[in-house]
């Protein structure tokens, strides 16, 4: 399955089988680059992406997508920031959500080697990050990176586990449609601001039939969906129509993944604590629905 789109900004390739080192060079050259970018000083440990996929290999994990930043710079383009999330063998794979890990980097100082805790959607083929509920693992171009990121990798893991457990969390917490429309209303902020181009049903609206459900996992997946991917039907501050664009560029799709999970995960806090009514009052009269 490959998926690419200029407007995004990024370059996107995702299989049902594990990657091989040619496909990911095909989309993703950074990952294979075999020198730091010009604007590296002598302190900068090189150590390519590719190198540090084959020790995880070794270790059970396979990369199953890969991304890479688009940049006019052709200076860079073997060189910008990618994007790499990889499945370990033990993973459970007969349930609609199945774990990842997600391994960040880049040649060109944009980016240290940085690993975090991730779920992958076969309903939507969506991928999702969690966010500051599981700490994410930074490590700098210096030293032992590759024995770094294996073990950063391994503590990761652990922490999927944990994420699996919060999804069944959320899937038994049920959202009256006050409470969708407030989440709505959040996660459009989160994108947007105050000048969102589409409404809150817009981006709550279910692509499929087994979206439909009113629970708070279904109603995350809804809102993660339309917003990274786009697509959306709306109206821009001048009145002329519009579809949203999928998020450009990795980091942006980084940071509205996990800042979507933090949003869904405090949600479930405040829902657990009863403690729900005021917060969902409280958007429902800045927002209403549309």
């Amino acid at each position: 399955m490959v998926r690419y789109s200029a407007a995004s900004k990024q370059s996107v390739y995702r299989s049902n089988y594990a990657l091989s080192n040619d496909v990911m060079a095909h989309y993703a050259p950074s990952v294979v680059a075999t020198e730091a970018h010009e604007s590296r000083g002598d302190k900068y440990a090189f150590i390519p992406t590719i190198e540090v996929i084959d020790g995880l290999r070794k270790e059970g994990f396979q990369p199953y997508e890969i991304r890479q930043t688009q940049t006019r710079d052709v200076g860079r383009r073997s060189h910008t920031k990618h994007m790499v999330r990889l499945r370990h063998e033990s993973a459970i794979t007969t349930k609609a959500e199945v774990a990842e890990i997600i391994l960040l980097n880049s040649h060109d100082g944009s980016s240290s080697y940085q690993l975090m805790s991730g779920v992958f959607r076969f309903v939507c083929s969506n991928g999702l990050i969690a966010g500051d509920v599981f700490n994410d693992i930074r490590i700098r171009h210096s030293g032992r990176i590759v024995d770094d990121v294996i073990e950063g990798a391994t503590r990761v893991l652990h922490d999927t586990y944990m994420i699996m457990e919060r999804i069944d969390a959320y899937k038994a917490i049920s959202l009256s449609p006050a409470e969708q429309t407030a989440f709505g209303a959040a996660a459009l902020q989160l994108r947007w601001g105050d000048s969102a181009p589409v409404s809150t049903r817009g981006v709550l609206q279910a692509n499929r039939w087994a979206d439909e459900a009113s629970d708070l996992w279904t109603t995350f997946n809804r809102a993660q969906e339309n917003l990274v991917k786009g697509g959306v039907s709306g109206k821009a501050s001048t009145g002329r129509r519009l579809t949203t664009r999928a998020v450009g560029g990795v980091t942006e799709n980084v940071k509205l993944n996990k800042a979507l999970w933090t949003l869904a995960d405090r949600l479930a806090t405040i829902k657990q604590d009863k403690n729900l009514d005021q917060w969902a009052a409280q958007y429902e009269h800045a927002y209403p629905e549309q």
